[in-house]
């Protein structure tokens, strides 16, 4: 009965917290074993897995999953609302249209995995591991500070502010100083997203929005920004060298403390 409890208190206060997810983190003990231990084996999500329909998916919300390895397994349309999964082995595994929602994912390896069109609202991925992951078409407002996503795509994917509904506070994808270099984020929704430090040296953002996005510190080298929407993004100590196709950008002239961008 406890356990079930905690996993509700913790679901509720994933959602319910105005504060940002370090402030969050820090009423959370990462080294308790709910947050590192397993309660089921591989071979128990294999069997869960098994039994799976598509009315009916593999369901482990609140599951403590953390340390297993799951890699190469087909998790597509499965269910991790609020489960566990801190530095989980994902590699190359397939989460299209997986629910992560309010999922704890930190340094949670994933890579080459596949999570197209997936949820990650509120989840914590912090310093996560997604070299060559695509998570094109997914819903990323997930705090992705330290991870890296070299050669990932999220293209066509949503890490946008929803403006719409404050209620939870400023929900949306956080990417402070996560190594994004070659990511393809062709027409992806990055406004509002916090970007700071980041390095996406020789990404593809053509037709992206970068909409009151925080770009401060960000390499931006060799960055292709075709049609991409500058407007109202922060570019304070940026790095914006050689760039593909600026002149073709939409609303550069609309970014913040463009005089105080690094151009060499």
């Amino acid at each position: 009965m406890k356990r079930s409890i905690g996993t509700a208190a913790l679901g509720l206060a994933l959602v319910t917290m105005t504060a940002t997810a370090q402030d969050m983190m820090r009423h959370v003990d990462l080294s308790s074993p709910d947050m590192v231990s397993a309660e089921m084996t591989r071979g128990e999500v294999e069997a869960a897995l098994a039994a799976a329909t598509s009315a009916a998916p593999a369901d482990f919300t609140g599951k403590r999953l953390s340390g297993l390895d799951l890699s190469g397994l087909n998790l597509s349309g499965a269910i991790f609302r609020a489960a566990r999964l801190n530095k989980t082995k994902l590699a190359g595994a397939k989460l299209d249209r997986a629910i992560l929602d309010q999922a704890w994912l930190l340094e949670a390896d994933l890579t080459g995995a596949s999570l197209k069109g997936a949820n990650l609202f509120a989840s914590q991925m912090v310093r996560a591991r997604l070299d060559g992951a695509d998570l094109s078409g997914a819903r990323i407002a997930a705090d992705l500070t330290g991870a890296s996503l070299v050669g990932a795509s999220i293209a066509g994917a949503n890490l946008g502010a929803d403006m719409r509904n404050q209620s939870m506070g400023l929900m949306r994808g956080i990417l402070k100083s996560a190594n994004l270099e070659r990511l393809n984020a062709r027409g992806a929704d990055l406004s509002r997203v916090d970007l700071e430090f980041a390095a996406l040296k020789g990404g593809d953002l053509t037709g992206a929005s970068l909409k009151g996005a925080q770009l401060g510190g960000a390499d931006l080298t060799d960055i292709t920004v075709i049609d991409t929407d500058f407007d109202g993004a922060d570019l304070d100590s940026a790095r914006l060298i050689a760039p593909i196709g600026l002149d073709r950008a939409r609303n550069f002239d609309k970014a913040k403390n463009r005089d105080r961008l690094i151009k060499q």
